[in-house]
């Protein structure tokens, strides 16, 4: 940018100071020849600067010799004795800014062999009289010239020896970057590895039943892991050193994740969450689905924590594009609110709402800052609207590449009847959650489209009946309280009751009341509506299922002899058979020994780190005619890991704590059909 307008500032003066020669030879009587010809040269000049060619390398000493040939022009004719210093100056400061010395020499250079030729027309046409001013004129000239030429010499020079400073600065940074990566990688993968044992050995503890003290393990190493995973994004998000990692996800998977998420917060206030899903989002997308997760879930987190009464509304919607569609996601609280200052301070980072030593609210105030750096990486936007005691609504828009266009929840074609929404007005202490209910259950059945009408009270439900066909009644735990015998007796019969109820609730016995655990979003509904009676299980999109392995032969490869022990145990509950290796070449040896369908390779190990034993695997596989997928087991996750350990040669990626989602998305990618079983609850 510099350059640029330096050029257009130096060929604003030449063109100037053509004008001015390009009159003076007029009004002088000068060569008429010469005039059109500076004109068409200016013009040339400023033609190559608009087209950019040549180069601005080579453009630069066009400028110059365009400038030394006018200069020169305009030094040689009498009239011009006492003009040539200042004419010659102007040039030196002008082309200066150039940072070539090597134009000042030959300006200064020219300007002594002008002022020779000046000498010599004066004392032939007797024009100049050599008096004491006149020759105390000359000196001066001279003397300022001289002075001048100094002058531009010493300024180059030290823009140059600032240019050598800032260039050298600019690889001391390089370096400290480049240290700052080996130190959050060296640290992802101290910090990772014991909260990886501890949540792993929790979850075996959990399993064996030892008691709700091995849940509290766990969820304190999940509290714990997710910090370090802000700290490392936060860092990431000031150096502006987010690399993205684009794959095909499911959408709906992003509101699962926020309905699991809620599921794991200790909701000791009662809050209700509530999910308005579009159902014309597309069902497959592609994107970086993992920053996508922490996206939602700080928004969520941020909002659980600021709210003390009333709920959380969360939509999620698309806008269709050239490029695919801009999914819009809103989160709105009913919470404390934050003014136009808190908002502004947000995007600066490391902002806490209540920042005293006993504050009510936790965190470490890193969660919006993070959004914030992830949506502009992804080329989207966050605008957050809020009011003091009046919640906070944060709407977060990111573009993203279309895979499937079919909606993401639809109805069967054999739907039929219509559907009443029962909710007591005076259900909610804080009123916008009424809203949010409403709201929701407006926009899924415009969604869907279909017939759905409002019933405040019995009354209402039988009046509706006598109207419409009544094929399905949804409802609070309250609702279904309050009046228990009438629902039960209703779902006998022809009428689908289903009830949003919290993880402790179960109908009376006998009843046909399907049960939809809350947080309440749009899956569960639809599943009803499809398959009424039979829809089972409603909790989750994915059913609770799990994919399995049989047969898998597995070697995992860690240094550490209790992230072998999780790891261990957690791949077992996929049916594959497990092998260990503590070292590099005690997997390379066993490899070779053995007859193995995939390998797990920890990154950081002694003497042979998992990159090299990962390539030295393959050359064995290769050297025996067999096939061999290596996955990266590794506590190293700073942004562009993924990808590094890609291009090195790994098959797939699996982040140390072990996350049962990544874990099985990944080998469902990589695996042959042949080796994929079934499903387990």
């Amino acid at each position: 940018m510099n350059q640029t307008k330096n050029e257009k500032y130096i060929l604003l003066l030449v063109s100037l100071a053509c004008v001015g020669v390009v009159l003076e030879s007029y009004l002088l009587g000068w060569e008429f020849w010469v005039p059109p010809l500076i004109l068409v040269g200016g013009l040339t000049l400023w033609a190559m600067q608009l087209l950019d060619r040549p180069n601005y390398a080579l453009r630069k000493y066009f400028f110059m010799l365009f400038a030394v040939l006018t200069v020169f022009f305009h030094g040689v004719h009498g009239t011009s004795f006492f003009d040539v210093s200042i004419v010659s100056i102007l040039a030196m400061v002008a082309f200066s800014m150039l940072g070539q010395a090597g134009m000042i020499h030959l300006f200064y250079a020219e300007f002594y062999i002008v002022l020779a030729i000046q000498f010599v027309l004066a004392f032939k046409e007797k024009s100049v009289v050599f008096d004491s001013l006149n020759t105390s004129r000359i000196i001066l000239h001279i003397v300022i010239e001289t002075l001048i030429y100094f002058t531009c010499l010493r300024i180059i020079a030290n823009r140059r020896e600032l240019s050598d400073a800032v260039e050298e600065n600019d690889e001391k940074l390089e370096a400290v970057d480049a240290d700052m990566e080996d130190f959050l990688s060296n640290i992802s993968h101290e910090l990772r590895t014991p909260v990886n044992v501890v949540n792993g050995m929790s979850s075996l503890l959990i399993k064996r039943s030892v008691g709700y003290e091995a849940e509290a393990i766990k969820n304190a190493g999940i509290r714990l892991a997710y910090q370090i995973e802000d700290i490392q994004d936060y860092t990431e998000c000031k150096r502006q050193k987010i690399m993205l990692e684009e794959e095909e996800y499911i959408s709906t998977s992003l509101i699962n994740d926020v309905v699991t998420c809620f599921r794991l917060i200790d909701n000791n206030k009662s809050l209700e969450l509530v999910v308005d899903l579009d159902p014309h989002v597309p069902l497959m997308m592609k994107g970086d689905i993992k920053k996508m997760h922490k996206i939602f879930r700080h928004l969520l987190e941020n909002a659980e924590k600021f709210t003390k009464h009333g709920g959380i509304f969360v939509r999620m919607f698309s806008e269709p594009t050239d490029y695919g569609v801009n999914l819009c996601i809103e989160m709105t609280d009913t919470g404390i609110g934050m003014d136009l200052r808190a908002i502004h301070s947000i995007s600066e980072g490391m902002y806490q709402a209540d920042k005293k030593r006993n504050r009510n609210s936790g965190g470490i105030g890193l969660g919006l800052f993070i959004v914030y750096g992830f949506v502009h990486r992804m080329g989207g936007f966050v605008k957050i609207e809020s009011e003091k005691k009046s919640g906070t609504t944060v709407r977060v828009t990111i573009p993203q590449k279309v895979t499937d266009p079919k909606p993401c929840l639809s109805l069967s074609g054999s739907f039929e009847g219509d559907i009443l929404f029962h909710v007591r007005p005076d259900k909610y202490k804080v009123p916008r959650v009424r809203d949010f209910y409403r709201v929701m259950a407006s926009n899924l059945a415009s969604g869907i489209r279909v017939p759905l009408y409002p019933a405040e009270s019995v009354k209402a439900i039988e009046r509706l009946q006598d109207k419409l066909d009544v094929t399905y009644i949804f409802m609070g735990q309250e609702e279904y309280e309050e009046n228990s015998e009438y629902f039960d007796e209703l779902s006998k019969g022809d009428i689908v009751v289903a009830v949003s109820a919290a993880a402790d609730f179960s109908p009376n016995p006998g009843s046909k009341v399907l049960v939809m655990p809350k947080p309440l979003y749009a899956y569960p509904v639809i599943k009803i509506l499809n398959e009424g009676r039979n829809a089972g299980c409603v909790e989750s999109y994915n059913n609770g299922e799990r994919p399995v392995f049989p047969g898998v032969k597995a070697l995992i490869v860690d240094d550490e002899p209790m992230n072998l022990v999780v790891a261990s145990g957690l791949f077992k509950d996929y049916q594959m058979e497990i092998d260990t290796a503590d070292s590099g070449r005690d997997a390379i040896i066993k490899y070779r020994a053995g007859d193995y369908d995939v390998v797990f390779m920890d990154h950081m190990m002694p003497e042979m780190d998992g990159v090299e034993a990962m390539k030295e695997i393959r050359k064995a596989a290769r050297e025996t005619g067999r096939d061999i997928i290596v996955i990266v087991l590794t506590a190293n996750v700073v942004s562009g890991a993924r990808e590094m350990f890609m291009r090195e040669g790994f098959d797939g990626f699996v982040a140390k704590p072990i996350h049962r989602g990544d874990f099985e998305r990944v080998m469902l990618k990589l695996l042959p059909d042949s080796q994929k079983g079934g499903e387990q609850a």
